[in-house]
């Protein structure tokens, strides 16, 4: 069974610190509040410099989809540039975390699961014409990070996605991925 979470369907909610906003793509269980969910999934606007909400036994994946990317300044002095070259941080949620714009806002793929819970992995893929994917989570989401379009399909179901649009597998099929050119995030979520 497949879930199309389509982006246009979504709406930010601006953070309470004026610094950006955060648009849910999909949480577990529905309709979670921040201390009570599994996993969650966003997509993010930095817009301004500023700390991380902090988020105690949470595993987080911060992933740059737009932008110049951010420097991640961390409590214990690491510092963590967060670019095209190096685009993807990985941190304990309860991490006291400062962020600093690079050059402008940037747009930010999130990951996080509660880790006496769950777990995940993150991946990602680059596509051009056809390719199989088979899931590999309790659940898994992929998202389309950039591309105009995408087709994911198998015998039962086809489905057309568009950027920013993502889908949420909770079986083990193989599917088979169609674009001319696109890349896609994977998340992996395993239940412990």
């Amino acid at each position: 069974m497949s879930t199309l979470i389509p982006f246009a369907g979504l709406s930010p909610v601006p953070w309470k610190n004026g610094g950006g906003s955060t648009t849910e793509i999909a949480i577990a269980p529905p309709d979670a509040l921040f201390d009570e969910f599994e996993w969650r999934v966003s997509l993010a606007t930095i817009a301004a410099d500023g700390p991380f909400s902090q988020f105690p036994g949470v595993d987080r994946t911060l992933v740059l989809v737009e932008g110049h990317g951010v420097t991640l300044d961390f409590e214990d002095g690491e510092r963590m540039l967060v670019c095209e070259d190096e685009p993807l941080a990985a941190f304990p949620g309860e991490t006291r975390v400062d962020a600093k714009l690079n050059r402008g806002a940037t747009t930010d793929f999130n990951v996080m699961t509660r880790r006496e819970r769950c777990h995940h992995e993150f991946g990602r893929r680059v596509l051009a014409g056809t390719s199989t994917f088979a899931p590999r989570g309790d659940v898994t989401v992929l998202f389309l990070a950039q591309g105009d379009s995408l087709t994911v399909s198998n015998d039962a179901e086809r489905i057309g996605m568009v950027r920013f649009d993502a889908l949420v597998f909770d079986g083990d099929a193989l599917w088979t991925l169609e674009a001319v050119q696109a890349e896609i995030f994977i998340v992996d979520i395993f239940y412990e």
